[in-house]
């Protein structure tokens, strides 16, 4: 009896939990980090008055809680030692989709295309058989597909540090592909997986995955 209450309290945490999605990106870093770095002081570089929404400064502030774990310390009144530079870019990338159509035959017995249901069975009942004697799968006048248009969202982020001179000390883009609509949803992981493992391997492409809880 108490294992099962136990075994019923673990199902119960996991459906209150929710489900988790992973979210893979693919980031590619170059750099020239100093092996030693004592001032870390930064500063956000101004993006073009046409970039600069709240959408923008919330992503932002994203950069601002990862360069903080860091050890990074904005400066707000005296020079700083670094600059800090961030963009984005969302594209809806449409896909076109073909899949076999699924024959059935309507009352008359001529087949068609579709989820169409025996009138004798209704919605919930089984489909109608493919029984009419002149009906071949491969040689039907009317076309065995359907065609129909899927939307994934590639999205791409790139932030860079600069000392105080431009030289450039680190770059990192950060890839996703995904069908999310909502970039608000995926920022916080793409900026997470800029900065994982910081400076991290200079001039190699890898495979970031994170686990986004849902719900």
């Amino acid at each position: 009896m108490k294992r099962l209450i136990a075994v019923s309290m673990a199902l119960t945490a996991l459906l209150l939990g929710g489900c988790a999605t992973t979210i893979r990106s693919d980031v590619t870093t170059f750099h020239q980090w100093p092996a030693q770095i004592e001032d870390k002081s930064y500063v956000f570089e101004a993006p073009p008055r046409f970039d600069n929404t709240l959408e923008y400064q919330s992503y932002q502030n994203l950069v601002r809680g990862q360069l903080a774990q860091l050890g990074f310390r904005e400066a707000n009144t005296s020079p700083a030692a670094l600059k800090v530079a961030m963009r984005f870019t969302t594209t809806d990338v449409p896909v076109r989709v073909v899949q076999p159509a699924v024959p059935m035959f309507d009352d008359f017995g001529y087949y068609r295309f579709g989820p169409r249901f025996h009138p004798r069975f209704g919605p919930r009942g089984r489909f109608a058989r493919w029984h009419h004697p002149f009906y071949d799968p491969f040689w039907s006048p009317y076309p065995a597909y359907q065609v129909s248009i899927e939307h994934q969202y590639r999205r791409e982020l790139q932030v860079s540090i600069k000392d105080k001179t431009d030289k450039r000390l680190f770059d990192v883009t950060v890839h996703n592909m995904s069908g999310e609509l909502s970039t608000p949803m995926l920022m916080p992981a793409l900026v997470h997986s800029a900065f994982a493992g910081f400076p991290g391997p200079s001039g190699v492409a890898r495979r970031v995955e994170l686990q986004r809880k849902d719900g």
